[in-house]
């Protein structure tokens, strides 16, 4: 099979494929179209981003929507709203030729009211995240009782962000002779319990499913301080000033630092993490997408909604804890048979992780070395002295100016104006004039001071992360419950139990769309307190109760309280749950 009209598409699809410029079926769209346009089964598909997944459901799906039927058909469940948006815009474009199909998405972070108001017109496809579609299903603006496809796109991700429930929901509210196709990157143990509860028989297809990494992607690792990552960003995007690309990090909070620091030196970066804004998200891709960016600085689950073509490289602030995810990130790159880069700052401890990743993914990682300021400065003077020699003197130059400028210059020699131009290009960089070396030698421990504020390489921070890398983004649904409303959540890290603990409240709760997860990185972000002298922590509709160390208790209060939220303060006071 080397083009879609063999996969029993119509010609109305192939039409509009071609004219995007799609002859040739990726390889899960090439085994996944034949066997969902036939529509017999549930289906399920195991394939890593940058794959053509959103193409493999996508085009089946519009090709089997009764055009003719103004009701609901087909629902497709993204995490994000950034690939709700994308997946939108896709179906879309495949559909040109099919105008009587509309496809609407809803997502949170944009008004409820537009959205219920544009569900009026009937579309046939709704692309939703989990948290909107509860909202607009308790709000019975939306009816799926009829529904006949459902698709599950990035469900790993869906479960790792904790829509777990929410997904059980949505489901119940579907009819059992749906068809549910289920697409993904992994196969973890939650994954294969929908699988059982509501799908019957259905037919799987793995395409290199975390055991392989794109064959266009050079893998490439550094080995630096924690302390040093952000001047060793630098140096590369110097040294590679057509670069084009994502930074990844763990958290929220290390994008926004990272990019404030990148910004403030001049670089054309920006965040893009769960605490913006729909509108300042959508800015952020605009500028990227117009190549005003030269990179994007993200959290994993920020990144899912980038569908970006031609990215040069990927840099992992930190490797991720997940090697799937190291292969989602990776994927960004090296896309439609393009080269692409994805270069791991790893500390000296890290080693023994990548050398897991590396033979998980059967990739070969090579070592570089981190450019010192000389060599930067050696290169992008070669690169300027090039362009300049070949550039044409415009002939429209005022007479007068030129003249002026050479009685200026005049008694300069060529030496000595040479010499004077390389200084102003060499100062327009903004180099380390310290030309320090930021490599760190292999199988050094490193001292201990650098594993301070970015734990990307400290084994402590690792379950903190991760977590908080699962929780990102505010809550869609004003009024999503959460897995066990009343029960107690244990936050991120290790602690010591034995340390004694008192329990305190904050005026907040569901109502806020505050999250356990939201509460934990609030509390310690705010008090500038480790996450891990936070306990357990007990959600309730207009309050909250958690726990916290008693030596923390004052510093916690003074941070918190009065603390401006949008129409009242924050009140924090020592009470203690029922029941507990």
């Amino acid at each position: 099979m080397n083009n879609f009209s063999t996969l029993g598409l119509s010609d109305l699809l192939t039409k509009s494929l071609k004219e995007m410029g799609i002859e040739t079926p990726s390889e899960i769209q090439a085994k996944a179209i034949p066997v969902l346009i036939k529509n017999q089964n549930h289906f399920i598909g195991l394939a890593q981003t940058g794959t053509g997944k959103t193409a493999a459901f996508g085009l089946p799906l519009i090709d089997l929507i009764d055009i003719n039927d103004r009701h609901t058909q087909a629902i497709v469940l993204a995490p994000t709203r950034e690939l709700g948006q994308q997946i939108a815009v896709q179906f879309q474009n495949f559909s040109k030729y099919l105008p009587e199909i509309k496809v609407l998405a809803v997502y949170g972070g944009a008004p409820i009211s537009n959205q219920i108001r544009a569900l009026k017109d009937k579309p046939q496809i709704i692309i939703a995240t989990p948290g909107r579609m509860i909202d607009l299903l308790n709000r019975k603006a939306l009816n799926i009782s009829k529904i006949r496809y459902v698709v599950l796109d990035e469900a790993d991700e869906m479960l790792n962000m904790g829509f777990k429930e929410d997904l059980d929901e949505i489901l119940k509210h579907t009819p059992e002779e749906k068809l549910t196709w289920l697409f993904s990157a992994t196969m973890p143990k939650e994954i294969r319990r929908i699988v059982k509860t509501y799908m019957h028989d259905p037919v799987e297809i793995a395409v290199n499913s975390g055991t392989s990494t794109n064959k266009d992607i050079e893998h490439q690792y550094a080995v630096v301080k924690i302390s040093d990552k952000t001047e060793a960003i630098k140096r590369i995007m110097d040294v590679t000033p057509k670069m084009k690309g994502i930074i990844f990090c763990r958290t929220k909070r290390d994008t926004t630092a990272l990019s404030d620091e990148l910004k403030a030196a001049g670089y054309h970066v920006d965040a893009l993490n769960g605490d913006l804004s729909q509108a300042q998200r959508d800015r952020v891709m605009r500028q990227f997408k117009a190549h005003a960016l030269q990179m994007i600085v993200a959290t994993d689950v920020a990144a899912r909604g980038i569908d970006v073509d031609n990215l040069t490289h990927v840099i992992h602030h930190a490797l991720p804890d997940d090697i799937t995810y190291y292969t989602h990130r990776s994927g960004r790159t090296g896309r439609a048979g393009n080269k692409g880069i994805s270069i791991a700052f790893i500390s000296s401890r890290d080693q023994r992780r990548l050398r897991d990743i590396e033979r998980a993914l059967d990739a070969a990682f090579t070592k570089i070395e981190i450019p010192s300021s000389k060599d930067i400065a050696s290169k992008r003077i070669a690169q300027w002295a090039e362009v300049l020699a070949k550039a044409e003197i415009d002939k429209s130059v005022n007479l007068d100016l030129l003249q002026s400028a050479l009685d200026t210059l005049e008694s300069f020699s060529k030496e000595e104006l040479i010499s004077k131009l390389v200084s102003n290009e060499i100062a327009s960089l903004k180099l380390d004039k310290s030309n320090r070396d930021l490599n760190e030698k292999e199988g050094s421990r490193g001292k201990r001071r650098d594993d301070g504020p970015d734990r990307g390489g400290d084994r402590r921070g690792s379950s903190r992360d991760r977590r908080e890398r699962r929780g990102e983004g505010k809550s869609e649904s004003t009024g999503r419950r959460e897995r066990r409303s009343d029960s107690t959540e244990k936050p991120e890290g290790r602690r010591d139990y034995s340390r004694p603990k008192e329990w305190m409240m904050l005026n907040i709760g569901k109502q806020d769309a505050i999250r356990k997860k939201d509460l934990v990185e609030f509390i310690a972000g705010e008090a500038k307190i480790d996450r891990r002298d936070i306990g357990d922590i007990v959600l309730k509709n207009d309050r909250s109760y958690f726990e916290i160390e008693k030596r923390q208790i004052d510093r916690v209060s003074k941070s918190l309280r009065n603390f401006p939220l949008d129409d009242r303060k924050l009140e924090v006071s020592q009470s203690t749950p029922s029941g507990k």
